[in-house]
């Protein structure tokens, strides 16, 4: 399994439009093959800096989402809200306590 973290710093004026076009695609991110789980956060002291948390079954299936056509188009809309670049990390899960 694989979990994939993302941190997002929005440009603070677009962060309600980051949330409800996030919310439109969240279920399309979690139906894809492979992924069991997709949330969203956003950091209580830092309102603008949000987390996508993912778990995957492999990194090939990571990897067929992110080159999907799918991602393309969302990478595309979401990439020119940002305040900074995105952080991202993936981890293999070696024990669940």
């Amino acid at each position: 399994m694989i979990t994939r973290i993302v941190k997002l710093t929005m440009a603070e004026e677009n962060i309600d439009i980051f949330k409800t076009y996030f919310d439109t695609v969240c279920n399309t991110i979690r139906n894809q093959p492979g992924c069991h789980k997709l949330q969203v956060w956003q950091d209580i002291h830092h309102p603008q800096i949000f987390f996508t948390y993912s778990i995957w079954d492999s990194e090939d299936d990571l990897d067929k989402y992110r080159y999907s056509d799918f991602f393309a188009v969302f990478w595309k809309t979401v990439k020119p809200w940002f305040g900074a670049k995105a952080e991202v990390w993936s981890f293999d899960v070696l024990m669940d306590l």
